[in-house]
């Protein structure tokens, strides 16, 4: 049974401890160089994951600047962005349509609560150990989920009624073609192409957001008849919503409560999962506990401010660390230069093409979906079972009912391998 020194270790955050030893200038110098390079790509990348979750690309940024600035403060990792994920697109927008505004941000609020519940508990080994096969297989699932999402922006495609589930979103998809903007098409595909480009030949710049930046000027400057941010949403705030808390009733509460369990469920995962990410990139090792608590933390402030869920960031957390991060402070900076933009440039956001969005995603499912690791998974059984089932579960019902299938399939094989040992033994 550990002493209290020790409980008292696994629950600070990785700030206090560096703050503690000790924060030089040059580490500020670092860290500030680091927080611009997280927010040039957090920008885009913010708006276009809360447009395609159903919500307006303000709530990305607000998520992004509460939320990111939270989970650098509490993070058990020491290199952690957190902020909109890719992988809640499908959830938040199910919940959003189903439960409206109010009902999202009480879902967001309740999650957080019950992710710091799992992490006070110590239950983040437990998330931990969450099968491989099921990763790649949510994970690939999720990719292919959030692209089809994006073919109605991506082709500027007119349907009044776009169904949740990926067969009957395809098939309603199909019906509409003859509304196909080529326009639209055109943007949205060369966005994705140029960041695709500049990732090959200049890695070190900020693809994304040249990319959408382009698209806006080119749009602007031809008149294209394209749906932009200020067409769908108008123009973006010029600073942040005061806290509330959101709509609560028991009944609400209630109807939620699956949506917020599935939230809790993915949001430990992938950030958990970053943690670890920035761990073998920098040699050293986040404390699982104390991440989930600011996980939590994180989310409950973000629902507060009007923001979306938050999660630890796989590729943001990377780019943290390559761009030479030394500490939280840099998350906490990446935060501050997206209210900058927010206080300054809001209006621009105003011209950017739908379809530049759709674009930029496109290039988020391809580098999120671990390709080679599914092809690999394939060749092993019971692995490949595991894989299926989890993957094909998530693409035709959801994330959820994929995770735990995956995770009971894998549990019985275990099972029977111990049960049954194999002939020698």
């Amino acid at each position: 049974m550990p002493d209290g020194s020790a409980t008292v270790h696994l629950y600070r955050p990785k700030l206090a401890t560096i703050l503690s030893e000790g924060y030089s200038l040059d580490h500020f110098r670092k860290d500030v160089l680091a927080a611009l390079t997280v927010a040039v790509v957090a920008l885009p990348l913010s708006m276009a994951i809360a447009v395609a979750s159903g919500v307006s690309p303000a709530r990305g940024l607000y998520t992004a600047i509460i939320g990111g600035a939270l989970v650098s403060m509490l993070s058990g990792s020491r290199y952690q962005i957190g902020g909109p994920a890719g992988a809640f697109i499908v959830l938040v927008a199910a919940t959003g349509a189903k439960f409206g505004i109010e009902g999202l941000l009480l879902t967001v609020l309740v999650s957080g609560l019950m992710l710091t519940l799992v992490g006070l508990l110590r239950l983040g080994t437990l998330i931990r150990h969450i099968p491989h096969p099921v990763t790649v297989g949510f994970t690939c699932g999720i990719a292919i989920t959030i692209l089809a999402s994006q073919l109605k922006d991506l082709g500027g495609l007119q349907l009044a009624h776009e169904p949740g589930l990926l067969v009957p979103k395809l098939f309603a998809l199909s019906g509409v073609l003859n509304t196909l903007n080529p326009a639209a098409l055109g943007i949205g595909i060369g966005s994705a192409a140029l960041i695709f480009f500049l990732k090959h030949v200049r890695p070190n710049w900020p693809g994304m957001l040249i990319a959408v930046a382009a698209a806006s000027v080119l749009s602007f400057a031809f008149g294209l008849h394209i749906e932009t941010i200020g067409t769908r949403f108008g123009e973006l705030p010029h600073g942040m919503l005061m806290p509330r808390l959101p709509a609560i009733s028991p009944a609400l509460l209630l109807a939620i409560l699956p949506s917020a369990l599935s939230f809790t469920l993915l949001g430990g995962v992938e950030s958990l999962l970053s943690a670890k990410v920035a761990d073998s990139m920098t040699g050293r090792k986040h404390r699982s506990n104390m991440e989930l608590v600011g996980q939590g933390i994180a989310n409950i402030g973000s629902a507060l401010f009007g923001g979306i869920c938050v999660t630890g960031t796989i590729a943001r957390t990377a780019t943290n660390v390559r761009a030479g991060a030394r500490t939280p402070i840099s998350g906490i900076l990446h935060s501050a230069f997206l209210l900058l933009f927010m206080l300054v440039a809001a209006p621009l956001a105003s011209y950017v093409p739908l379809a530049a969005l759709a674009g930029v995603l496109v290039a988020v499912c391809w580098n999120m979906a671990e390709k080679k690791e599914f092809w690999h998974l394939l060749g092993h059984a019971p692995s490949a079972a595991v894989l299926i089932a989890t993957f094909g579960l998530t693409l035709l019902w959801n994330l959820t009912a994929g995770i735990v299938a995956g995770c009971v399939l894998a549990a019985l094989f275990a099972y029977f391998r111990k049960a049954v040992p194999e002939e020698g033994e």
